[in-house]
């Protein structure tokens, strides 16, 4: 049987890389971890022949091991010599990813060049000889649009042919200097090595490349030798060997493309040039990027278009609620249950536990993929891209890097990821603060808690849901600008560099591949994590002990001999509340762990045991927030409240009325504290996992957490402090408190900037 063929997919970032992987390989993709490291390997088989594996490497700007990315993309090139490369080019930014062209050359593996979007070029007016290209590259080039399929199967065969039977030779050469002391670092260092990889290796030992100096382990005499001949190419030159590389091989691309590449339109401004005049504008870059979040954010979580909004994503989730998880899930399984005459706990488990539980998590869904498809096609289409070089603008004035950004934008899916992001990142200060602040952004698992509060007290508010993306922000900027002043975090940010692509219409296939990817993955939760846990807290709000027995705590209640005036009162008074509001559930396993808790956060208008069991929970997944309301008040409204049962909406109107009892009448003030604290605070146990990893360090991640936990809370408190001044009913001292809070972070965020040297935490 003839061998497997493999062949690596390389390319720089937004060139359509993404795209052609997807055309190349359909369905028939399999993800996983790049061995020892946390960045996505994507493989798939060829449609054109299931015996060829593709291999998705990570985008890349050159095989330098600047980020992580370029180290896993040269190791696997160099060690797993893949049978041949297929390097997607932009064609409309031939010089910048020529760059990387030049270095994959040099492997000694076939390469076959996929010169995609020559459908913009044409369009243009613009003329790309491919033929002369292609021999001056010294390898076959294929014209392409990944995004209309043209010509994406002749780049997969013409990839295959290569694999069995090509044979790439750079053909560019260095200055005279450059090239003696390659001629003696290839005689001295790297004979022993395979021929076809000897240049490569001979050009990084004269980089300097630590990595590749650490690997051949090259004797000090010998390495003394090659070091003259380095510093003279340098003295000659007139600068440092790696600068030398990178400039020559752009003077060689240069002088190349002056005999391929007419431009029609040469001086003239683009249509993405002259879109970006205006989106990426100074003034006007940041007002537009608000209005096109408020606008996301508005058709997917505001008002519905039932009650006169635009929200797309609230009308299938009120239907989902309202129908689907009410009516049929709940209330049908209840009946059917009944009518087999089920015992009443089996009854409690499936309808007030699983289904109450799993149903207020899954309605949630359509908003979700509502918000999921609008920030997909945003980053399909090219805007994405200019948000990072807008914030990149933004965050260097506050001493911040424009890389800490793209974790952000990686976190609005699933923090995991954008904790994992943050490798991309040299400095280690940089990267060790992105990591402890990117899961401040509202990512999936907390889209139910902004949809609950948006739409069961503010009645479906868009400007709720929108402020909850810009509190993310925000609490990432001013922790950046705060921890850039502590001795731990000081220093200069780490550079950001960034390929703008051209706009273009979004490819449907990626867009709805990345939104079912991101919806499926929070459904896929709600079905394991969410079911275990709801079962747990179905259990711990069932069952309890009341006045010395343990039991199903509705049941105990019933009976007079147990539950006794004298008893009640003692309830009432532990629990903070009247007599005439004590309920079962009150002497249940979960109140009396969570009460004694909750005055933690009574200080920020939520000190009622229920959100405090909400919020805690909410370390295991985030979406047990919403589970656990879901099963809490689906078990209140068995208590015959008639008015409520008329409602739909029962349990979040019953949320809304608690919220208002225990703030005193301010219960969207007590909410939105709420919904800030729990976006802020540590983010769920498998986000945590994946800090620890990063870090690599138990101290800086339990500094993490508390930093994390520390500022939601200060935040939360400064709002329902503050808040209350405005709505009635201020506290004095919790006033008084606040404001000093505001004070200090005030002061820590003006204050003048200092250096340091070194990081304390171990």
């Amino acid at each position: 049987m003839d061998k497997q063929l493999r062949i690596a997919l390389a390319g720089n970032p937004n060139s359509g890389k993404t795209t052609l992987f997807n055309k190349l390989t359909g369905s028939n993709q399999f993800v996983g971890n790049w061995p020892g490291v946390t960045v996505e390997k994507k493989e798939g088989k060829l449609i054109v022949d299931r015996e060829v594996i593709l291999t998705d490497l990570p985008g890349i700007y050159s095989l330098s091991p600047y980020t992580l990315e370029e180290v896993v993309a040269r190791n696997y090139l160099i060690e797993e010599k893949p049978d041949a490369i297929l390097n997607i080019v932009d064609a409309t930014n031939l010089e910048r990813n020529l760059y990387l062209t030049t270095q994959l050359t040099e492997l000694g593996i076939p390469v076959v060049i996929a010169l995609n979007m020559m459908d913009l070029v044409k369009k243009a007016g613009d003329v790309v000889n491919v033929k002369e290209l292609s021999r001056q590259l010294g390898c076959p080039v294929v014209e392409i649009s990944a995004l209309k399929g043209d010509g994406v199967a002749d780049a997969a065969k013409a990839a295959i042919e290569a694999a069995k039977h090509g044979k790439t030779l750079p053909q560019h050469s260095f200055s005279g200097p450059v090239e003696h002391a390659l001629a003696h670092i290839e005689e001295v260092t790297v004979h022993n090595l395979p021929e076809e990889q000897q240049r490569w290796y001979a050009i990084k030992v004269f980089e300097r490349d630590e990595k590749v100096l650490e690997q051949l382990n090259i004797p000090a005499g010998v390495r003394a030798h090659i070091e003259q001949d380095i510093a003279a190419a340098e003295k000659e030159l007139d600068d440092d060997a790696e600068s030398i590389i990178t400039n020559e091989r752009y003077v060689y691309i240069g002088n190349m493309l002056k005999g391929i590449y007419k431009k029609k339109g040469k001086g003239q401004l683009s249509t993405s040039d002259k879109i970006d005049k205006v989106v990426t504008n100074r003034i006007l870059a940041l007002p537009i990027f608000v209005v096109v979040m408020f606008l996301v954010y508005a058709l997917a979580m505001g008002t519905s278009i039932a009650d006169g909004g635009i929200a797309i994503g609230t009308f299938l989730t009120d239907w989902t609620n309202d129908v689907l998880g009410g009516a049929w899930l709940q209330d049908g399984s209840r009946a059917i249950l009944e009518g087999w005459g089920a015992a009443p706990w089996l009854v409690g488990l499936i309808s007030d536990g699983i289904l109450a539980g799993v149903g207020a998590v899954l309605g949630f869904v359509p908003q979700m993929l509502v918000l999921f498809l609008m920030l997909c096609l945003l980053e399909d289409c090219g805007y994405m891209a200019r948000i990072a070089f807008i914030m990149d603008r933004i965050f260097r004035r506050f001493g911040l890097s424009g890389k800490s950004f793209i974790p952000m934008l990686v976190g609005t899916g699933c923090g995991i990821p954008g904790v994992m992001a943050s490798r991309t990142i040299e400095n280690e200060r940089d990267r060790r603060m992105t990591i402890m602040t990117t899961t401040f952004m509202p990512c999936g698992a907390k889209m139910p808690i902004i949809g609950l509060i948006a739409g069961a007290l503010f009645g479906g508010s868009t400007w709720v849901a929108t402020s909850a993306y810009f509190i993310g922000v925000a609490a990432i900027v001013i922790s950046g600008i705060m921890l850039k002043k502590t001795k731990m975090f000081a220093g200069d940010p780490a550079p950001f560099v960034m390929e703008l692509p051209a706009y273009h219409l979004p490819a449907w296939g990626n867009v709805l591949r990345g939104t079912w990817e991101r919806g499926w993955s929070f459904i896929k939760r709600a079905g394991t994590v969410i079911v275990v846990s709801s079962i747990v807290i179905w259990f711990l709000t069932s069952f309890g002990s009341v006045n010395g027995q343990f039991g199903m705590v509705d049941d105990l209640y019933e009976d007079d001999a147990v539950v006794t005036d004298e008893y009640i009162a003692v309830v009432a008074d532990r629990m903070g509340i009247p007599e005439d509001e004590v309920e079962p559930m009150d002497d249940s396993i979960l109140a009396r762990v969570a009460q004694p808790v909750s005055v933690v956060f009574k200080p920020l208008g939520f000190g009622d045991w229920k959100p405090t069991a909400a919020t805690v929970t909410g370390l295991v997944a985030k979406e047990e927030v919403v589970a656990n309301f879901g099963i809490m008040y689906a078990y209140d409204d068995q208590e015959g409240e008639e008015e409520l049962e008329e409602n739909g909406d029962q349990i979040w109107d019953r949320v809304a009325e608690d919220f208002n009892a225990f703030s005193g009448g301010h219960g969207q003030l007590a909410a939105f504290a709420f919904m800030i604290f729990n976006l802020l605070c540590a983010p769920c146990f498998a986000a945590i996992g994946a800090i620890k990893r990063e870090m690599n360090s138990r101290k800086w991640t339990w500094f993490a957490i508390a930093y994390q936990c520390g500022f939601a809370w200060v935040i939360a408190f400064i709002v329902w402090q503050l808040g209350r001044l405005f709505a009635g009913g201020v506290n004095a001292i919790g006033l008084i408190v606040a404001l000093v809070l505001l004070a200090l972070l005030l002061w820590q965020l003006f204050k003048p900037y200092k250096e340091a040297q070194k990081l304390t935490v171990k």
